[in-house]
């Protein structure tokens, strides 16, 4: 299956959640090329971005993963 090239834009609004966010991510790591996050501490959330290089079913399986965390709510750019 050709991959694809996706960012994937993650607000987390419940950190008590962030362990379970961590442990999906990490179960997806072989294909995360680069991943950056930052805590607003003023706004209580955290911001992050995860580049990917993957399969577009296991892009879209890892965003719905992601999406089922509550207090967590995802974004989706991938390439054509």
């Amino acid at each position: 299956m050709e991959k694809k090239i996706a960012v994937l834009a993650v607000i987390v609004e419940d950190r008590k959640e962030a362990e379970v966010l961590n442990g999906v991510l990490h179960a997806y790591g072989e294909y995360i090329i680069g991943r950056m996050g930052i805590p607003y501490r003023e706004k209580k959330i955290s911001l992050i971005s995860v580049a990917l290089d993957a399969p577009a079913d296991l892009i879209q399986e890892l965003k719905e993963k992601l999406e089922a965390i509550p207090g967590v709510a995802v974004s989706l750019a991938v390439s054509d």
